[in-house]
């Protein structure tokens, strides 16, 4: 099998515009959660969310092109333009064998709340011609390529909260079996809109700190009550690493393990004791050949099961609590960016391997008895890295994990 390596980062969301001013932002303990302004939330019962604010679209797209674009490919081309300059491709590519491999929760969700409305009001003939090609999914692929001429194999994973997770696995099996020697992955969520906060609101999923957003996530504390909705791009260029190599390409890391599975077991709710999550994690170590990690970047959302699940599955994992890594979740800063998020967190994964710190997990003030592990609270920590791990599970009992290893 090919090895597949990690040569180009990418990253946007409500704590910079670019992957440096992110991860600084997210090492010292930051967060981009605020009171909505993206829309009025004042007939909503959850009023607060992780935008990305000041972002202007026309500097990624032509002004007239914009329409054209739903927030969330706006942002999935700001992340992918990042990563494909951090690759650096000076010398000629083979486009015809660099892909790109997607990922969306909901994509345009916005857009299709705008035009239901017009067709609901106005009539179906006043649904604007960009609607469609605005709002599917797979057009986040769709635009990238065509900016930057990937004529690879174009991909799109839907898998909910472990979708972009799902776009860095089918990138690297594309590379290893031959069908393509390179991939560019973007994840990219902007569903921060009334029907979009509205629903997940219903479900009683998001927290209702609204008079305390810098505190509202607050992955595995034992006041958390929900997760908090968040937007922004995470991208990553993958090569086969023999392709990298003879182009003198910067390897962050080495693809060494990914592990896929389905909980069968709730729509929503993990399966208990993180049977489906466990089993992930299980598959990822097995791959790479490991027993242990250096770290892991959590889901982590800030919900009951959820946080008491993850940490049930990697005490499993490690054979107890007393031999399990540092682990924490980056959701309190970045909130939870839904689809996004396995692509958002690869990136700030590799970034902390790079440069050897683990990120806080913060508003980590009153310890849950059953959420129990090194959870690495509010403040970030020097470490010298090898290997780490990022998890991502989603709705409908879908997981992701991949596991990264310095070259």
């Amino acid at each position: 099998m090919r090895r597949v390596v990690v040569t180009g980062l990418g990253m946007i969301n409500s704590l910079g515009h670019d992957k440096r001013s992110a991860f600084d932002a997210i090492v010292n303990g930051e967060t981009g959660i605020d009171h909505i302004t993206l829309f009025d939330p004042s007939n909503q019962s959850v009023k607060i969310a992780a935008e990305v604010k000041k972002f202007d679209p026309t500097t990624v797209l032509d002004p007239k092109d914009v329409k054209k674009a739903d927030r969330f490919i706006q942002l999935g081309i700001k992340a992918a333009r990042e990563a494909m300059a951090d690759a650096g491709f000076d010398g000629e590519v083979d486009n015809d064998r660099f892909g790109i491999s997607s990922a969306s929760g909901i994509g345009g969700l916005a857009t299709i709340e705008k035009n239901a409305v017009v067709c609901n009001t106005r009539g179906p003939r006043r649904i604007s011609p960009f609607f469609i090609p605005s709002a599917l999914v797979n057009m986040l692929g769709g635009f990238i390529s065509i900016e930057h001429k990937l004529k690879g194999p174009n991909l799109s994973s839907v898998t909910a909260c472990a979708a972009g997770t799902h776009a860095i696995t089918e990138a690297a099996k594309t590379i290893m079996l031959g069908g393509a020697d390179r991939m560019l992955v973007v994840g990219s969520e902007a569903a921060i809109c009334p029907i979009g906060i509205g629903g997940f609101a219903a479900m009683k999923a998001l927290s209702t700190y609204n008079d305390d957003p810098k505190h509202a996530s607050r992955p595995f504390d034992a006041k958390r009550n929900g997760f908090v909705m968040g937007e922004g791009s995470g991208a990553l260029v993958l090569e086969e690493y023999e392709a990298a190599k003879a182009r003198g390409a910067k390897i962050y890391a080495e693809l060494i393990g990914f592990g896929e599975s389905g909980d069968a077991n709730h729509i929503t709710t993990p399966a208990p004791e993180g049977e489906g999550a466990y089993r992930a994690m299980r598959a990822a170590l097995n791959m790479a050949g490991v027993n242990k990690v250096d770290y892991i970047n959590a889901h982590g959302t800030s919900t009951k099961y959820n946080d008491w699940y993850e940490t049930m599955a990697i005490k499993k994992l490690f054979g107890g609590k007393e031999n399990c890594p540092p682990v924490s979740s980056t959701k309190g800063q970045t909130a939870h960016c839904l689809g996004a998020a396995g692509a958002i967190e690869a990136v700030i994964t590799l970034m902390a391997l790079t440069e050897g710190v683990i990120p806080p997990t913060i508003n980590y003030e009153e310890p849950d008895p059953d959420c129990d592990l090194d959870y690495v609270p509010n403040e970030a920590r020097k470490a010298d890295l090898e290997i780490v791990m990022s998890n991502s599970f989603g709705f409908g009992g879908t997981n992701g994990v991949v596991v990264f290893k310095k070259v």
